[in-house]
């Protein structure tokens, strides 16, 4: 049975149905007219709803949707199924307008503004503080705005818990732990260098085949911040959580040029203290998480290792030697005002 709405409502009508019918009455034109009113974009992100990610839309979605009154709403797609589960793709699908917004790792970014590198630049952040900082200030904001050239407007950059090794067999405690090692790393040229300079053998490998070649033991085991060995029940495979903290990542939220400029004026601010928000509540809870995590894991039976006194300073002042290598990629001038920003 097919419904139709008449929109004519007479006096006649009014009367029949009551002063409830009247009130409705009188406010639809109200509720239609708002609902017509609000901007509606999509934003994409690579993980599933119930990740960190995920969570990070929603929360940023709801900031939003509260204070511009219902007036600008984020409807989020997660798995990246709006970009074909292609990250290098969404970075040009958010340039050209055809993804209204995205959230996306630091070093997919790398590969089209350079001066992202410098976030994951090994052993560079001392703390999450020093890392909040940084993302937060001046030279996250320089980063942020590097993305107006690609036509992408950037919002906000929130933290990623320091990545980790896990092993199979070996437990990492000192530098010399790590040579040999087949490790899984991202097709990134940092990672690949770090690990090489650390001894060990890095191979690059999309995430979606790391528990197959852990479980067939053609690896030896992977990196990354500790939610992940968890989220895809690693420690089925690998014995040793070693908390190596080697390098940070970052995630950033962004809208297309196109999509921004669909966001009514009187909102775009609210629509950035949103963002902001987010990123401070997404990190605070980021943070209290990654204990959590370890302690999950300890329960389920994987070993927590952590660096033998002395061994952490050499193995940071091993990995500081390729600094030199990714200076020009980077860009000089970036990083050396990143390294006095993070001295003073």
């Amino acid at each position: 049975m097919k419904t139709v709405f008449n929109s004519k409502i007479d006096r006649r009508s009014l009367l029949k149905y009551g002063s409830g019918a009247a009130a409705l009455a009188l406010a639809a034109p109200a509720l239609i007219s708002s609902a017509r009113a609000a901007t509606t974009l999509r934003l994409a992100v690579p993980d599933p709803a119930d990740s960190s990610v995920g969570r990070a839309a929603t929360q940023f979605a709801d900031f939003a949707r509260e204070g511009t009154g219902g007036e600008v709403v984020f409807q989020v797609f997660a798995d990246g199924i709006l970009f074909g589960k292609d990250q290098n793709a969404a970075v040009n699908q958010l340039g050209g307008g055809s993804l209204d917004g995205l959230i996306l790792a630091s070093s997919v970014y790398a590969s089209f503004e350079p001066r992202m590198n410098a976030i994951s630049l090994p052993y560079l952040f001392k703390d999450y503080d020093q890392l909040r900082g940084y993302l937060g200030g001046e030279p996250g904001n320089t980063l942020l705005t590097s993305l107006e050239r690609l036509d992408i407007v950037g919002l906000g950059i929130f933290l990623r818990t320091f990545r980790d090794v896990t092993t199979r067999e070996t437990p990492i405690t000192k530098l010399a732990d790590f040579k040999g090692l087949t490790l899984r790393t991202p097709n990134n040229p940092l990672w690949v260098r770090l690990f090489q300079t650390l001894g060990a053998n890095p191979t690059p490998m999309a995430f979606s085949e790391v528990y197959s070649a852990l479980q067939l033991k053609t690896i030896d085991g992977q990196e990354n911040p500790v939610e992940v060995p968890f989220n895809n029940k690693l420690f089925e495979v690998q014995k040793h959580l070693n908390m190596t903290q080697h390098l940070a990542d970052s995630f950033l939220l962004a809208l297309s040029k196109s999509a921004w400029e669909k966001i009514p004026a009187e909102h775009q601010d609210a629509v950035r203290k949103a963002a902001t928000d987010m990123v401070k509540k997404h990190d605070d809870e980021e943070i209290a998480q990654e204990e959590e995590i370890i302690v999950k894991l300890k329960g389920l039976g994987m070993q927590v290792n952590h660096f033998e006194p002395g061994e952490l300073e050499k193995t940071q002042e091993l990995a500081h030697t390729i600094y030199p290598e990714f200076e020009e990629k980077i860009g000089a001038d970036f990083m050396k005002s990143s390294m006095q920003f993070l001295k003073s």
